[in-house]
């Protein structure tokens, strides 16, 4: 029975990003919702997305504290080149950003995106790695609660909101706040 849904959804898709490469960067401990929920979105408007990571092989997504699925890595941070995608969605977790904004390569990967004035779609932790890479001074932005001193102390407008759009920057609170997150987020992909 879930197959017409599918079918329902693939037909409901608008095509706004036929043709874009959005990379996903995460690694063992994302938030298995913000990454699952966001891609199948971005995947439905017609985007080609390929999860980017520390390693080659799976990364073990979690549902809040417990152990989630393993997905597959398209590409590991040594093969990976930020130039070849059009956008980045960073996915929550704890365990995720705090391991990412650790990574030369990983901060490196996404200061390429802010740079070069790329979207960047981020949740829950996700900015944390965007704090690493300091790409969100005099940006206003949202996260999980406990980013808040994180992200003034890095130049940020933080603003209690479910989903926060700054040019290309757009960013989100939490799992709940997921529908305006990929609506946002898709709006904003589709503008580059």
């Amino acid at each position: 029975m879930a197959q017409p849904q599918d079918q329902d959804q693939d037909q409901d898709q608008s095509g706004r990003l036929i043709g874009k490469h959005i990379a996903i960067l995460a690694t063992d401990g994302f938030e298995q919702v913000e990454l699952v929920e966001p891609r199948r979105a971005l995947e439905r408007e017609g985007a080609q997305t390929s999860i980017v990571s520390l390693k080659d092989g799976r990364i073990q997504g979690f549902h809040h504290a417990d152990k989630g699925d393993f997905f597959e890595v398209d590409l590991s941070l040594d093969r990976a080149d930020p130039n070849l995608f059009d956008a980045l969605l960073l996915p929550g977790g704890v365990l995720n950003p705090d391991a990412l904004r650790m990574d030369s390569r990983a901060v490196a990967f996404v200061k390429a995106f802010a740079t070069t004035r790329r979207p960047i779609a981020a949740i829950c932790h996700g900015p944390w790695t965007l704090v690493e890479a300091d790409v969100v001074r005099e940006h206003k932005l949202t996260s999980w609660p406990s980013l808040r001193t994180d992200l003034e102390n890095a130049g940020a407008c933080w603003l209690d909101q479910e989903v926060v759009r700054d040019g290309r920057l757009v960013t989100s609170r939490k799992p709940d706040d997921i529908p305006a997150f990929v609506q946002a987020t898709i709006e904003t992909f589709a503008e580059t």
